[in-house]
């Protein structure tokens, strides 16, 4: 493994990493931008609407691989 490949290797760790905390972060944002202004009782929770979306990106990233 030459240099150039490794370097290539850390950067994509490093990406993939900063995407995830960014997907993450997003998801959370728009679950709380839902949950806003609405009755605790009427519509799910911020917390099962991250937990569906974490799931689905999931589901994508398997996906992706095949």
């Amino acid at each position: 493994m030459n240099a150039n490949q490794m370097i290539n290797m850390a950067m994509r760790m490093i990406m993939r990493r900063l995407m995830r905390s960014g997907v993450d972060a997003g998801i959370g944002a728009v679950g709380k931008r839902m949950s806003k202004g609405k009755e605790p009782g009427a519509a799910p929770s911020s917390g099962e609407t991250q937990k569906r979306a974490r799931s689905t990106m999931k589901i994508a990233r398997r996906m992706g691989r095949m």
